[in-house]
């Protein structure tokens, strides 16, 4: 058997710069291992079942280096950094690729730094842990980055802008996952609140076939019932020509899911806008970007189709950009028409964006913005549609419990790393009260695994997102947002607060910039020591005073301040636990709230709701959390998820 190194030790890897590097690999049992790199070795024989590994002592940040392992064979891997190294993981929002993000396209071109690598973790989800993945490092350039998690290139640069040293990001991520699915079967089985998770899904492992004939039949019925195109009906009413009479065609602004524009169904959606492009474009090759759509669009230009995606082209047709030639013999001076059909069988629909996406260009002109608004017409209502049946637990399923920490964090370990950051939390919003205990008891389990002690461990707090009502309530989103918050007690943790940057009708809000910014702003000033306000204003202590309650907060900077000039967000309630919207003024580094409708206070909260307007900022425009200072049992009204 020749000598065999994981594939996190190949060309354009990133070391761990400082502290004890583990390498590991494979050979005949008793094989002499020789490792070395920048002058340093290290030894070490393989076991009876051929796996090996020895100890570099630290190394300084610098390269490239050349690792030499020698046994029977010897194996070289060239252009080796020695720098930080980051675990990037979560669910959907920390996945969502650079390409589909604000300003994507001139964010993707400048995507250009030698010293950035990038590591994407293929999606696996396994009973038994493995031991090795399938990927590969990658220099940090526009062709491997436009793919790349959004939220870990934006944390890294911040970090590679700020020490000057090489950044290796470890991708590994899964949209719609739970977070137990990446904690350990060992840690569940250990706190008595998660036991039943082992232990409910062993007892469906113990009989596969009957869960899987079930599920597989759920499954197929699902697609056979929902996903097939109802028709093209539209394009021999004209809708796609130019010459039709739109006038009585009603509009809606793109990019937006149909369903936060007041149609809350799946369905075929016809959308058309009209250009004015400029005389010397005429018979020119044209670039028609639509942004993504979701899910399966076809798309015409004066009426001819000039391109399509489906889901069964991609899985992720619903988050892929479209960009698609237009035939310089299509392209006329002066009015054209650009017209997108976007068929979604279930979940959401439309053109999505991001808007800088949405253009029509020509070879060394400025684009025309295509976003803003666009005619419609509703080709096919199918209703609301279930979503489709998860597939059977265990391989495959992603939300089986460990299946994640066996498949794409198992075969980390025990990668040297400086840390680690997390956006998840979505898919256990409905389960708050048991985060609280989830969350923590995962981040302290890959604490155990790496053997690294405490490492810095940083994580995005929910962002705003979905409707309220007009008066103040409880809600799930702001339980789990809670939890988050307590999960700071663990030590070297932080969190990245952007209750002002998500999106109401999207669970995807597109400025990942600012997310990458904020938890890069933990780390600098955290496991970096910079001297710099990383964190926004955090709830220290609530206060009575008369008929006012003074809030004091930890992170307040330089001071805190009214982000447009008036506190929002505040609520106030008395020994009746019925809260109602509240005055709140700053006072020095406090704040006081109060209402002459509640004469003796007892509580109050901030920002309570899936989607607060909050305004509480400290001096360096980062927004408070959350936070309430009772804690009365959850009472989420019907309808509030």
């Amino acid at each position: 058997m020749a000598v065999k190194l994981p594939a996190l030790f190949c060309e354009h890897m990133v070391l761990q710069r400082d502290i004890p590097l583990p390498v590991w690999g494979w050979a005949e049992s008793g094989e002499a291992i020789r490792v070395e790199i920048a002058g340093v070795q290290a030894t070490g024989v393989a076991g009876a079942d051929g796996r090996w590994r020895v100890t570099l002592p630290a190394l300084p940040a610098g390269g490239p280096h050349t690792l030499t392992v020698c046994g029977a064979n010897t194996v070289t891997v060239a252009d080796v950094l020695v720098g930080d190294v980051w675990v990037c993981s979560g669910q959907s929002n920390m996945e969502w690729p650079l390409n589909s993000v604000n300003d994507a396209t001139e964010e993707v071109a400048a995507a250009q730094y030698p010293a950035m690598r990038l590591f994407t973790v293929p999606k696996t989800a396994v009973i038994e842990a493995r031991v090795d993945t399938d990927a590969y490092w990658s220099l940090c350039e526009p062709r491997s980055a436009e793919a790349f998690s959004a939220v870990a290139y934006f944390f890294g640069r911040e970090l590679h802008s700020a020490l000057d040293v090489p950044i290796g990001l470890i991708n590994t991520s899964w949209g719609g996952t739970l977070a137990e699915a990446w904690t350990s079967r060992e840690a569940l089985l250990s706190e008595p609140e998660l036991r039943d998770m082992v232990t409910d899904y062993e007892k469906v492992l113990a009989n596969p076939d009957a869960a899987a004939r079930e599920s597989a039949a759920a499954v197929q019925a699902w697609w056979d019932t929902y996903t097939h195109d109802p028709g093209n009906f539209g394009l021999a009413k004209g809708w796609a020509a130019p010459e039709t009479d739109t006038r009585n065609w009603p509009t809606m602004k793109l990019p937006t899911k149909w369903q936060g524009a007041g149609h809350p169904y799946s369905g075929v959606f016809w959308f058309r806008k009209e250009v004015n492009v400029p005389a010397d474009w005429a018979g020119r090759e044209l670039e028609l970007g639509i942004g993504a759509c979701d899910k399966d669009d076809q798309t015409y230009f004066n009426g001819v189709q000039v391109g399509s995606l489906t889901h069964l082209d991609r899985a992720d047709s619903w988050c892929t950009l479209r960009s698609y030639p237009v035939p310089g013999a299509l392209v006329r001076p002066g009015k054209n028409v650009i017209t997108v059909r976007a068929f979604s069988y279930a979940y959401d629909g439309g053109l999505i964006g991001p808007a800088g996406s949405m253009r029509l260009t020509a070879p060394g002109s400025d684009p025309i913005f295509l976003d803003g608004d666009w005619q419609y017409q509703v080709e096919h209502n199918l209703g609301q549609v279930p979503g489709m049946p998860a597939p059977p637990l265990g391989d495959g399923n992603p939300n089986s419990p460990f299946a994640l920490f066996n498949g794409m964090i198992a075969p980390l370990l025990p990668y040297a790393i400086k840390g680690a950051i997390w956006y998840q939390g979505e898919s256990n919003a409905d389960r708050a009260e048991q985060y609280r205990t989830l969350f923590p008891t995962m981040i302290s389990d890959w604490r155990r695994a790496w053997g690294q002690g405490d490492f810095p461990f940083y994580f995005v707090q929910l962002a705003n997102y979905m409707s309220d009502p007009v008066e103040p309530v409880d809600t799930a989103w702001a339980r789990l947002r809670e939890a988050q918050t307590m999960t700071l007690s663990l030590p070297h943790t932080g969190m990245a607060v952007i209750i002002d940057i998500g999106e109401p009708n999207d669970i995807h809000p597109r400025n990942k910039q600012d997310v990458g910014r904020r938890l890069a702003l933990n780390a600098l000033g955290t496991a970096y020591g910079h001297t710099l306000t990383y964190s926004g204003p955090l709830y220290r202590a609530a206060t009575v005073e008369g008929n006012a309650i003074r809030v004091t907060f930890d992170h307040v900077g330089g001071g805190l301040l009214a982000k447009g000039g008036a506190l929002r967000g505040f609520a106030i309630a008395g020994a009746d636990k019925q809260f109602i919207w509240a005055e709140a003024t700053i006072d020095g580094d406090s704040v006081v709230v109060s209402s002459p409708v509640v004469p003796a206070p007892v509580a109050v909260r901030y920002g309570w709701a899936n989607d607060p307007q909050c305004t509480l900022y400290n001096d360096a425009d980062l927004p408070a959390s959350p936070f309430r200072s009772d804690d009365w049992p959850l009472l989420v009204p019907a309808g509030v998820c």
